[in-house]
């Protein structure tokens, strides 16, 4: 973590704008204005959460007078910001939530200060993507539920979107405050291939990973691999410590049964006999595969984690 930080955090200098209202077609683009930590400011988790909150000060300052087009946000290159977007998302993950959440709001109310300063900057728009690139599509590595609730919700608020765009941020409002991080995860009941039923909140162990996946899938067929075949993670289920739940949500049960032979005896594999974990949106399965972790409480330590994370984890876990 202290290696991430130095390099993404402690090289960062502010860059005081002097605003000179070029045209973009006679613009040199600026650099990234970054922000600048606090002298005094030495330990590294401070550190973190202080950048965390402040990173986009410089960019959304609604006096800031830059062009702003498809090319650049701010006078800055739009690759580039959206670079630092990336970076940013990491920084997130390296404090805790609440603070997380935070920042993210920060970010939200001063890229609205921006629009509602001038209608014609693309501060806002750019911010709006790259959120739901970054912190919600299930293609994204960097993707965080709950760091874009707490963007999304606010946006499902503003009155200077349409009412069909509206209704979309209050869906994802709402879909994306499901099994929050921290909070019980919702308990279904599911049938295992000999027709017995069981509970999620049935299942007895100090960690549950729930793993919602398809027969055939191929990223479905390396988290399998990985589980059984890194000998840190399979230690843990093969103590007791990390129980599985394999489930399939969807109604093809005899392709389901007939991919039985590739999950280990040792998981529990089931189905959703009721078709009510998508129907009553009970979770929110965007996309297969989704991996959620679940403490002895079944209260959710990680929500819709990409592979990499959880694995991180777990061999962290391990560790211990």
């Amino acid at each position: 973590m202290i290696n991430r930080i130095s390099t993404i955090l402690l090289l960062a200098v502010f860059a005081v704008s002097c605003g000179n209202g070029k045209k973009a077609e006679q613009f040199k683009a600026l650099p990234f204005p970054d922000c600048a930590v606090p002298g005094m400011m030495t330990d590294r988790q401070d550190i973190a959460e202080y950048v965390a909150g402040h990173f986009w000060d410089g960019i959304t300052d609604p006096d800031r007078d830059y062009p702003s087009d498809s090319l650049l946000v701010s006078g800055v290159r739009k690759a580039d910001v959206e670079q630092k977007f990336a970076d940013w998302t990491s920084i997130l993950e390296m404090i805790p939530f609440n603070q997380a959440e935070k920042a993210v709001a920060r970010l939200y109310d001063r890229a609205v200060a921006c629009e509602r300063k001038d209608t014609s900057s693309n501060v806002f728009e750019t911010f709006t993507d790259l959120s739901y690139k970054y912190l919600y599509d299930p293609n994204s590595p960097l993707r965080n539920e709950d760091c874009y609730n707490a963007f999304v919700r606010r946006l499902a608020g503003y009155e200077g979107i349409s009412p069909e765009m509206k209704k979309k941020y209050e869906y994802d409002a709402r879909m994306t405050s499901l099994n929050r991080t921290g909070t019980v995860a919702a308990d279904f009941r599911f049938a295992d291939k000999m027709g017995r039923m069981h509970t999620l909140h049935g299942i007895k162990a100090p960690l549950t990973l729930l793993f919602f996946s398809n027969p055939g899938c191929d990223a479905c067929l390396n988290i399998i691999n990985v589980l059984k075949g890194e000998p840190q993670i399979s230690g843990l289920i093969d103590s007791g410590r990390l129980a599985v739940l394999n489930i399939y949500i969807d109604e093809d049960l005899q392709g389901w049964r007939d991919y039985m032979p590739i999950y280990p005896e040792e998981w529990y594999n089931g189905f959703d006999p009721d078709l009510i974990i998508r129907t009553d949106n009970l979770y929110n399965v965007r996309a297969i595969p989704s991996l959620y972790l679940l403490d002895e409480e079944k209260r959710v330590i990680l929500k819709d984690a990409p592979e990499n994370r959880l694995f991180n984890y777990l061999a962290d876990t391990a560790r211990r």
